[in-house]
């Protein structure tokens, strides 16, 4: 039997990127991130390919993209100057987006993605100083030092979890949270979700992608960060799959 597609989170990674890759292609693109093809490859299509209904995902990812660009910019326009982005997987906002030279744009994850993402875009210049952190988000001792380590540089830092927060336990995401609201310098926190309907269909689909299951759905989401005295803000949205959580 060959191996699945997607066996571990990261893996959905490499999906995304294909999306925001072939967004591109289109004359009446969105947004375009070359980058996000040299990232995905092979695998980020194949697994494209495995799955049902691909244009449906395609709308999904470039709509999430473009409303998370939006509350970035709204973000900095608002005096950002840190940009911390959790399990970042291929993102590649810092190469593609217009953003002030001064603005520090950090990326988290596992030690593989980082690598295989640095090795990826070795010869390319972001358009923001950049860092990246070999992370486990689990390992909660590590987790809250880097926060700690970020927090002595930031004085107005936006948190983005794109794509996280859904695969995490509850107590996890409440521990995360939190560690967040316990940081002076978090204005804000961009968190997605999956909607009912979504999760409906991946339901029907007995989920290719079983080794990284769902656990946070929305209705608790908003408990649990509520519970962390986070205050939500995104009603406006309905169906777009993504919320942003203002400290």
């Amino acid at each position: 039997m060959s191996a699945p597609l997607i066996g571990n989170v990261s893996d959905t990674a490499f999906w995304v990127a294909h999306h925001r890759a072939i967004e591109g292609e289109r004359a009446d693109a969105l947004f375009r991130d070359p980058l996000a093809g040299v990232l995905a490859g092979d695998h980020g299509r194949l697994i494209a390919e495995a799955m049902p209904q691909p244009a449906m995902t395609t709308w999904a990812v470039v709509i999430r993209t473009c409303i998370i660009d939006d509350f970035i910019r709204e973000a900095i326009a608002q005096g950002a100057d840190t940009i911390l982005n959790l399990g970042a997987g291929l993102d590649t906002r810092p190469y593609r987006m217009e953003l002030p030279a001064s603005l520090t744009w950090i990326e988290a994850d596992y030690p593989d993605m980082i690598s295989f993402k640095e090795s990826r875009l070795a010869g390319e210049a972001p358009r923001s100083k950049l860092k990246r952190l070999k992370l486990d988000l689990a390992d909660t001792s590590a987790r809250r030092q880097m926060l700690a380590g970020v927090e002595e540089s930031a004085r107005k830092m936006l948190v983005l979890t794109e794509g996280v927060i859904p695969y995490l336990t509850e107590e996890a995401v409440g521990s995360l949270a939190d560690d967040l609201r316990a940081l002076k310098s978090a204005r804000w926190w961009i968190v997605d979700y999956f909607s009912p309907q979504v999760l409906r269909m991946r339901a029907r689909r007995k989920a290719q992608d079983a080794e990284c299951a769902l656990q946070v759905h929305a209705r608790r989401l908003g408990r649990l960060l509520r519970g962390a005295r986070l205050a939500l803000r995104g009603d406006a949205l309905p169906r777009r799959r993504i919320r942003a959580v203002e400290a």
